[in-house]
């Protein structure tokens, strides 16, 4: 079996532009399905309907998260199609299985003037704090993801249109991404500094290109700089889904701006805005609070 799974993570590399960690969530996923297949004499490639839903209930009990239930699923049957393509199998017995309701935690984000502390204050000094100062423009200002901003080279911007090219966005897939002024502003104080060796548009004081981790501290730093704990980039992200949508952005722009791969994906917003416009109108509405008598008048 070990050949068989070599063969579909080099497909999922090559041909479905998986990441690095769905490539090792879904091996992980296979092998110990592999596992607890042996126990019973069988294998991968003649594993039936009964086999997973066995596994995945055994494994629901100590780990029952759906998310985790449905990675799992993907991943079964995303192999079992590309056995049926490529000749392994004549069927895959995980189109039946019956996913687990999905239930999205609510994006957590910034309010306005949060998120401008954030973004405008790093907490370095100096040329990092430039740097730095980039790195959240474009995060909060874009909407990129981590990732996102780790493999940005220089030529991916155009600072006069104020756009981005996203070329190693989820998936592989491009997308250009407008950003404000204030990102382009910080990004041109940070070239003018940085040094000009390489193509990575954010280095370390080394000159190599930031990793993830590297980026994940700038922004956790900013937070704490400010009183705000637990701040990410995805939060970042986050916020200015949310901040989008409440100035009037339609889900559509926001999905083409984020590249979600589908609008549901999108619509986890609509419930922050919502609950955004429940706590401004009790907090700012006059019939908003107190007690109305039996004539509807307020006593």
């Amino acid at each position: 079996m070990k050949e068989v799974l070599n063969r579909f993570e080099a497909h999922l590399r090559a041909e479905r532009g998986a990441s690095s960690h769905t490539l090792r969530a879904y091996r992980r996923d296979l092998e110990r399905l592999q596992e607890s297949l042996t126990l019973r004499d069988r294998n991968l490639l003649d594993a039936d309907l009964r086999d997973l839903r066995q596994h995945l209930s055994l494994l629901a009990r100590s780990a029952p998260a759906p998310a985790s239930t449905r990675r799992r699923q993907a991943a079964f049957r995303t192999f079992y199609r590309w056995c049926v393509q490529t000749g392994r199998r004549a069927d895959s017995p995980a189109e039946r299985l019956a996913s687990p309701r999905a239930n999205l935690p609510v994006p957590r984000f910034l309010d306005v003037p949060e998120a401008q502390k954030v973004v405008e204050e790093p907490a370095q000094k100096g040329a990092l704090r430039l740097r730095n100062r980039a790195v959240l423009e474009l995060m909060y200002g874009a909407g990129l993801r981590v990732s996102e901003v780790a493999g940005l080279d220089r030529r991916d911007l155009d600072l006069d249109e104020h756009l981005v090219l996203v070329r190693k966005g989820k998936g592989r897939k491009e997308r250009l991404v407008p950003f404000g002024p204030p990102a382009a502003t910080a990004v041109r104080a940070w070239l003018a500094v940085c040094p000009r060796d390489g193509e990575s548009l954010f280095v370390t004081a080394r000159g190599n290109r930031c990793s993830v981790r590297t980026l994940h501290r700038i922004v956790r730093d900013a937070g704490r700089s400010h009183g705000l704990a637990a701040v990410h980039p995805h939060m970042l992200r986050h916020s200015c889904a949310t901040h989008m949508l409440g100035g009037g952005a339609d889900l559509r722009a926001i999905q083409e701006q984020l590249g979600h791969a589908t609008l549901s994906t999108t619509q986890r917003y609509t419930h922050v805005s919502l609950e955004a416009m429940i706590d401004a109108y009790r907090r700012a509405h006059p019939r908003a609070h107190g007690d109305e008598g039996p004539e509807g008048e307020v006593e």
